[in-house]
C-alpha cells in the first residue's frame, strides 16, 4: 500500500476516530485492489467478508427488486467506505457494489476489524460515527424524494458537487445520466426535462458539464418552498 493510500485511509470516517497502534495494525493487514469500470465488487445477499474505502474512482450501491428492478441506494468517491455494518456483524451484504468507473478500492478483512473490536473498544466509536453517517445519507435521500421537485433534487446535485462557494461555476458530471437519474430516484426522462427547467435558472448541460451561471441563485432555487417550485412545473 502506497503512502497516498495509507493517508487516505486513515482520514476516512472508518480510521481517522480510531486510535494510531489499531489503525496501523488495520492499515498492514488492508489491501488495495483496482476495479474496471462496470466491474461487480459484491453482489446482494453475499457473506460480508470485508469494508472497503475508496481511493479512487466511484462506486455504486444498489438494490434489486424481486421484479427486476434497480433502485440505487448510493454513490459515494473517494475517501468514503462502505460495508462497515454488515462486516461487523458478519451479515450479508443488503445491496450490491458495482463501479461506475475505473476505481481503486482499500479493502479490509472483516476478521481483521473484529480482532481490533475485541482488543479495542474503542473501534466501536469509528463504527458507529461511520454507521451514522451512511443513516444520516439516506434519511437525507428520502426528505429530497418527500419534499423536493425533481429540479430541485438535480440542482441540489450540482451544488454539491460545485467547488465555487459563489458566482459562476463549471461542475463535470461524474458519472453518465442514466445512473444520475437513479441516484435521485428518476428516470433518465425526467432527469432530461429537470435540466431543461433548470435553464431559467441559470444551468446549461453541455456534454458531460452543467455551466451554472450563479450558485447562490441555484441555492435560492434549491431552498425554495417545494409548492412554488411545484406549480411551475
Amino acid at each position: 500500500m502506497r503512502e497516498e493510500h495509507r493517508t487516505l485511509a486513515r482520514n476516512s470516517l472508518l480510521l481517522s476516530a480510531a486510535p494510531e497502534p489499531v489503525a496501523q495494525k488495520m492499515l498492514e493487514a488492508a489491501r488495495v485492489r483496482p476495479f474496471d469500470r462496470g466491474s461487480t465488487i459484491f453482489l446482494q445477499g453475499e457473506r460480508a467478508t470485508a469494508i472497503h474505502i475508496v481511493a479512487d474512482g466511484w462506486v455504486k450501491l444498489y438494490r434489486v427488486a424481486p421484479n427486476g428492478a434497480e433502485a440505487v441506494v448510493g454513490v459515494i468517491t473517494k475517501g468514503a467506505s462502505f460495508g462497515e455494518a454488515v462486516a461487523f456483524r458478519n451479515d450479508n451484504y443488503p445491496v450490491s457494489a458495482e463501479a461506475v468507473t475505473d476505481c481503486t478500492l482499500i479493502r479490509i478483512e472483516s476478521d481483521v476489524l473484529l480482532r481490533q473490536l475485541r482488543e479495542n473498544p474503542e473501534v466501536a466509536i469509528s463504527l458507529l460515527s461511520a454507521t451514522y453517517i451512511h443513516l444520516h445519507n439516506l434519511v437525507s435521500q428520502v426528505e429530497a424524494l418527500k419534499a423536493q421537485t425533481g429540479s430541485q433534487r438535480v440542482a441540489e446535485f450540482l451544488l454539491e458537487l460545485a467547488s465555487c462557494p459563489a458566482g459562476a461555476c463549471e461542475v463535470t458530471l461524474p458519472y453518465d445520466k442514466v445512473l444520475i437519474a437513479g441516484r435521485l430516484g428518476m428516470k433518465p426522462e425526467s432527469l432530461s426535462r429537470a435540466f431543461a427547467r433548470l435553464k431559467d435558472h441559470g444551468v446549461t448541460i453541455k456534454q458531460n458539464v452543467a455551466v451554472i451561471a450563479d450558485v447562490s441563485t441555484l441555492r435560492d432555487f434549491v431552498e425554495e418552498d417545494p409548492a412554488l417550485a411545484w406549480s411551475r412545473g
